[in-house]
């Protein structure tokens, strides 16, 4: 408050009990009444990810949780309160979701007048997954929410459990539903990408994650777990001072990419109602398919003098040369000519962990460009190299936008004017 701050406490509603009496995240609460847990008594089998998650059709288990909630409220100055349901989203028996659905929104309407009762100003923040469909399968009914008013901010969250960057989260459902409502939805922004080459995301990743959802409506974005960088240097500064500004943004290098599986992530998991695309099976004369968004205006930028390259990256695992592919860009197909074919199967100089495969780099001339919005990229395997027995997959898709400082300028920053020094 000293630095005209507001404040906001957050409360992982459903924060699952671990295996054993250890789990410094849980209360005495949740070691003491185990048979309030969705799995108890063998109601979910023991590997289900919400067998240990609270039971919210239970009376005991929303009272206990609202008693924190009106406990901050009551003792500290603050300005609301976020409600973080996408954390381990399982609130009920998967057979009484549809009678939970109404049961939680009881519940949200008890701690949005809790909020309020501290003051109109105060606001209700809900973090909840990216999709609507997902929300609805874990009970909880977010178009409701926002027509009964009874949240302030809706903030969408995907790949949150691995903290995976995601930029093509489809946001467009929520932003719709929150239209004509005083409510703002806000896009979550990671920062972790976790791939062979790049650990945390650098500003091209995070400014194409971010134009992407500016590009979409949403009316802010909520910076989650950029603890992990703390203390900031100059690059993370230089991102937060861009971030709020997608005109700022529109001109600039961006690298667009698709989640994928990762070191310490074989098999990343999104919030329910996302698909995981990549990594993709490849079966010949199968194509696969995986979809991106992409906010920049091509022809215009190029138009006006500042495109400077549109690269495509794709990364097919477990093939040798002799296998032949197509790529099609949005029905159209990518030319062999001008591809340029990278061999990583036996690299020994890995920067982080191993992934072998074959990377295809397509410069893309205007007739193939990537439109504006969503894009849809399918890789056939045409042809197999039959003495191969390994398993192909598309492992990787990235898409390189580079611009020109200025029209009729360079790309370097640092200008060597040689003779007319």
């Amino acid at each position: 408050h000293a630095k005209d701050m507001r404040f906001y406490p957050t409360l992982l509603v459903q924060n699952g009990r671990g295996g054993g009496d250890d789990d410094v995240r849980c209360s005495e609460f949740r070691f003491a009444n185990a048979h309030l847990e969705l799995g108890a008594d063998g109601a979910l089998p023991p590997e289900h990810p919400g067998a240990r998650c609270l039971d919210f059709a239970r009376a005991e288990v929303r009272d206990e949780r609202f008693a924190l909630i009106e406990e901050t409220l009551a003792r500290y100055p603050v300005d609301g309160f976020e409600l973080q349901l996408a954390y381990r989203p399982w609130y009920f028996h998967p057979d009484a979701v549809d009678a939970g659905r109404r049961i939680m929104t009881g519940w949200i309407e008890r701690v949005h007048a809790a909020v309020k009762a501290g003051g109109a100003g105060r606001e209700l923040v809900v973090r909840v997954p990216a999709s609507i469909e997902g929300c609805h399968t874990a009970g909880l009914d977010v178009p409701e929410w926002l027509r009964l008013g009874l949240v302030d901010v809706v903030v969408a969250e995907a790949f949150g459990g691995p903290e995976l960057l995601d930029s093509t989260m489809d946001l467009r459902p929520l932003v719709a539903a929150a239209r004509g409502t005083r409510a703002r939805v806000h896009a979550t922004l990671l920062r972790l990408v976790d791939s062979d080459r790049v650990a945390a995301a650098p500003i091209e990743m995070v400014r194409a994650a971010a134009a992407n959802y500016w590009d979409q409506g949403v009316n802010g974005l909520y910076l989650a777990y950029w603890h992990a960088a703390w203390p900031y240097g100059a690059d993370v500064y230089e991102m937060l001072r861009e971030l709020p500004h997608p005109d700022v943004m529109a001109a600039k290098d961006k690298v667009y990419f698709v989640p994928t599986a990762t070191g310490r992530f074989p098999d990343p998991q999104p919030e329910p109602g996302v698909a995981r695309q990549l990594p993709a099976p490849l079966t010949t004369g199968q194509p696969a398919r995986v979809t991106f968004a992409v906010s920049d205006d091509l022809p215009r930028q190029d138009a006006a003098g500042r495109l400077h390259q549109v690269l495509l990256r794709v990364r097919v695992t477990g093939v040798s040369e002799r296998d032949r592919l197509t790529l099609r860009l949005n029905g159209a197909e990518l030319p062999a000519s001008g591809r340029r074919l990278i061999n990583l199967t036996a690299n020994t100089s890995w920067t982080r962990h191993r992934v072998a495969g074959y990377w295809y780099l397509f410069p893309l001339t205007a007739d193939c460009w990537p439109r504006r919005g969503r894009n849809t990229l399918e890789v056939t395997l045409d042809e197999a190299d039959h003495e191969l027995t390994t398993p192909r997959a598309l492992h990787d898709v990235e898409l390189k936008v580079d611009y020109l400082i200025g029209k009729s300028f360079t790309r370097d920053r640092d200008l060597d004017l040689g003779p007319f020094a």
